[in-house]
């Protein structure tokens, strides 16, 4: 008898929110059958438009319940977790937001870099932060640990016959640039969150929810790394509170 294929757990279930919604973190070396699974479930679990139209609030839900207790407008978390790729962009999409993001990110990293006691006179800061801060890596790490394939929306170049290949669907979405998009999502989240709420709240997300999931072979270099997770620790750990006594979360305008 044929053993049962593992059910994929429901934090990893895919959701699909009016648009063609992934989730991968497969690499060549890592590819397996429980990525293949996600992957498989998000293309063949597609809602009617009605159905679409009811999962909208879902951006919002999804940056609230991972940004707790911020409180993202509708506006700007469709905006967010729209790529400019998908039908409807002509709405708004996230590249002004990720163009943001990423100068925010790459200040933050900067300004980590050069008070980190790691820091050599031989060490090229530049190279550093460009590593790090491969939209690629920021993708395919950050973007998988914020599950912001379940809910982006976004239209990969690929033609339907190969997205519905089973055996090839995690290499084929990998090839039109899937950690890329999700990796200007990650940027966009980002950029919403200084341009929202501020500068303050988006250096703590940096540090407690950005940078700790870059510690990894082709992200920050190991010798920054027990500075970073010292920094971390000191702000609260992974979750860390994100709004201080100091800070005011701004009012949310809601929109239908």
């Amino acid at each position: 008898m044929k053993a049962k294929e593992p059910e994929t757990p429901p934090h990893l279930q895919p959701r699909v929110a009016d648009g063609t919604n992934f989730d991968s973190r497969a690499s060549s070396s890592t590819v397996g059958s429980s990525s293949s699974q996600e992957v498989s479930e998000s293309i063949g679990n597609a809602e009617t438009r009605t159905e679409r139209a009811r999962a909208t609030p879902y951006f919002e839900e999804h940056l609230n319940s991972l940004f707790s207790p911020l409180q993202f407008p509708r506006d700007l978390a469709r905006r967010i977790l729209t790529h400019g790729s998908h039908a409807a962009a002509f709405g708004g999409h996230n590249a002004g937001l990720s163009f943001l993001g990423r100068r925010v990110i790459a200040a933050y990293l900067q300004l980590f870099l050069s008070s980190s006691s790691a820091l050599t006179p031989s060490d090229d800061v530049e190279a550093i932060s460009s590593r790090t801060l491969n939209t690629n890596t920021i993708g395919e790490y950050v973007g998988y640990d914020w599950g912001v394939g379940r809910v982006m929306r976004w239209q990969p170049s690929a033609p339907a016959h190969k997205l519905a290949d089973k055996g090839n669907q995690v290499k084929v979405l990998q090839s039109v640039g899937l950690y890329k998009v999700q990796g200007e999502a990650v940027e966009a989240v980002l950029g919403g969150i200084y341009f929202h709420f501020g500068a303050s709240v988006a250096h703590r997300v940096f540090h407690t929810r950005f940078l700790p999931q870059l510690l990894v072979n082709r992200g920050l270099p190991k010798a920054f790394h027990e500075d970073a997770r010292s920094i971390c620790e000191r702000m609260g750990g992974r979750r860390g509170p994100l709004l201080l006594d100091t800070d005011k979360a701004p009012k949310v305008a809601t929109s239908s």
